[in-house]
């Protein structure tokens, strides 16, 4: 696929040279580069990419894990939570031995552990338009594991303002969604992609929909959406395949199901932007 399927290709002003892989890291990439869908450059895009990651929780350990593990060059964490024993039945990047520990610091410490060519920027703050100012412009591709939908929103809008795309997931008690975002550019129909809010409008009224602290939350079910976010983000860097824009694909654990429902720009959001 050409490169106008790279998130690389906007959002930022300067992008990261291509780098030639060591011995090493084909030796560890190997299966990748078998792939003539990967191959060795794909590779080479994952490692110039730099990908930001909201939340080093449920979803954001498993996405951290296979990023890291896949050769992402750079890998940001944006959280300003701390391990607790409570978090280890989910968030598996995480252990025993790190409770009490700033998340970030956990996960730096695991993905070093994992691959330690992947270079990881912390941020020890929650994800606000303050930090998207901040930061955002320094990466390629932003995924959000946040559990709250004040975050959820501003990662859309600060992703679309920044043009870069945006995978994010929410999970339940036993069911899971994900879908990529990236309204700044066009179908092959030439209408505009969706944004977060063609799919979701508005949020919920506070309280209406009770945290994984009140109901409870299968651990393994954000191991399943997260590596399926994981996945997306390799597409979009690889531009292998066809990543989920304006389609929300949905788990539900207890029936062993996945359904797609797919979601297009709202007329009027259409006639105002003409």
């Amino acid at each position: 696929m050409s490169d106008a399927a790279s998130p690389t290709t906007k959002g930022r002003g300067s992008i990261a040279p291509m780098e030639p892989l060591s011995p090493e890291e084909i030796a560890r990439y190997q299966r990748h580069i078998l792939l003539p869908e990967i191959g060795g450059a794909g590779q080479q895009k994952l490692k110039a990419a730099r990908v930001l990651v909201i939340g080093a929780g449920g979803l954001g350990a498993p996405v951290l894990q296979y990023l890291a593990a896949a050769g992402v060059g750079t890998l940001g964490i944006a959280d300003d939570d701390r391990v607790s024993l409570s978090n280890l039945q989910r968030q598996v990047i995480h252990d025993s031995g790190t409770i009490g520990e700033l998340k970030t610091e956990s996960a730096a410490f695991a993905i070093a552990r994992l691959n330690p060519h992947v270079n990881v920027i912390r941020f020890e703050e929650r994800f606000s338009p303050d930090t998207a100012r901040r930061h955002l412009s320094g990466f390629d591709l932003l995924i959000d594991g946040s559990d709250n939908f004040d975050t959820r929103y501003t990662a859309a809008d600060t992703a679309e303002t920044a043009q870069i795309p945006l995978v994010t997931g929410a999970v339940g008690r036993f069911d899971g969604s994900i879908t990529v975002l990236k309204p700044y550019e066009t179908a092959e129909d030439g209408t505009p992609n969706p944004t977060y809010r063609d799919l979701f409008p508005e949020k919920p009224p506070a309280g209406l929909i009770p945290a994984c602290a009140e109901t409870g939350i299968i651990g393994a079910l954000t191991g399943v959406i997260g590596t399926l976010m994981a996945m997306e983000a390799i597409k979009l860097i690889t531009g292998t395949g066809e990543p989920l824009i304006g389609r929300l694909l949905l788990y539900d654990a207890l029936a062993a199901r996945f359904d797609t429902i797919r979601y297009k720009r709202r007329r009027q959001r259409q006639s105002q932007a003409s």
